[in-house]
């Protein structure tokens, strides 16, 4: 097996870029957790109760990375 000589640059990035893959993940599992559970029931009254939201959008954000 052939070891190759990398960079610190290019090592910081390598890491960084792994983190950031972790990280991302991780709030999505998050997020998943502390999302309220609704049942089909309670999904039918809110839509009887408030109808389907627009689909128009007012407003878009892009994050850069």
């Amino acid at each position: 097996m052939k070891l190759e000589a990398i960079d610190e640059t290019k090592l910081k990035n390598i890491v960084k870029g792994a983190v950031r893959d972790v990280l991302e993940e991780e709030i999505v599992k998050l997020r998943l957790l502390f999302a309220p559970y609704i049942s089909d029931e309670e999904q039918a009254e809110i839509e009887r109760d408030y109808e389907k939201p627009s689909t128009e959008a007012v407003r878009t954000l892009t994050l850069k990375k």
